[in-house]
C-alpha cells in the first residue's frame, strides 16, 4: 500500500513538473542583453540603455518579501557601496506590481530600483520565467552586464547570504580592482 502511495506521489509530482514550463532561452556570456524597458517601486522607467557604459547587475528574483528574495535584497543593499565603487549599478527584477515592491523596498530600506515585470516579457527574454499552471514567477538568476550591454557573467546557481559577495569578487576580477 505504501508503495502505491509512493507511486502515486511521484507520479503528480512528475505530472506537475512537466507542467512547469520555462520561457526563453537564458543569454549566454559575450551576447547582447536583451532590452528593457520597466518601472520601479517608484513609478520611474528604466531601460538597458540607460547604463550604457556602466556595469550592471540585473538580479531576477521569484517574489517580493519572501525569507530567499529578502536575504538576497538586503545583503545586496549591505554591499551596494563596494558595488558601486567597483562600477556597478543594482537592479532587481520580478514579476511583482509597483505596490509590492514600494513595501518591500521601504520595510527593508532598498536603495537600489526594483524593476516590476507585470507582463513577464523581460523575465521570458532572459530566460527566467517559470510558468507554473496558473503562477508565473522569476527563477533567481543574475546577470552581471558589461559597460557595453553584453552578458559578462550568468549565475544560475544562486546562494541568497553570499551572492552579493560573489558578484564583488567577479567584479574586482574583471575590473582589476583590489
Amino acid at each position: 500500500m505504501k508503495w502505491l502511495v509512493l507511486v502515486g506521489l511521484l507520479g503528480a509530482i512528475a505530472f506537475l513538473a512537466s507542467r512547469m514550463a520555462q520561457a526563453g532561452e537564458v543569454p549566454k556570456v559575450g551576447e547582447a542583453a536583451p532590452e528593457f524597458s520597466l518601472p520601479d517601486q517608484n513609478g520611474q522607467v528604466h531601460t538597458l540603455k540607460e547604463y550604457t557604459g556602466k556595469w550592471l547587475v540585473l538580479y531576477f528574483y521569484p517574489k517580493d518579501d519572501t525569507p530567499g528574495c529578502t536575504q538576497e535584497a538586503c545583503a545586496f543593499r549591505d554591499d551596494l557601496h563596494q558595488l558601486t565603487d567597483l562600477g556597478a549599478q543594482v537592479l532587481g527584477i520580478s514579476v511583482d506590481d509597483t505596490n509590492s515592491h514600494a513595501e518591500f523596498a521601504q520595510k527593508y530600506h532598498l536603495p537600489f530600483p526594483l524593476l516590476a515585470d507585470k507582463t513577464t516579457g523581460v523575465a521570458e527574454r532572459y530566460g527566467v520565467l517559470m510558468n507554473m499552471l496558473l503562477i508565473k514567477v522569476a527563477r533567481r538568476y543574475t546577470f552581471l552586464i558589461d559597460p557595453q550591454g553584453r552578458i559578462d557573467k550568468v549565475y544560475d546557481k544562486v546562494e541568497t547570504s553570499r551572492h552579493s559577495r560573489e558578484i564583488i569578487e567577479d567584479m574586482k576580477r574583471v575590473t582589476g580592482k583590489v
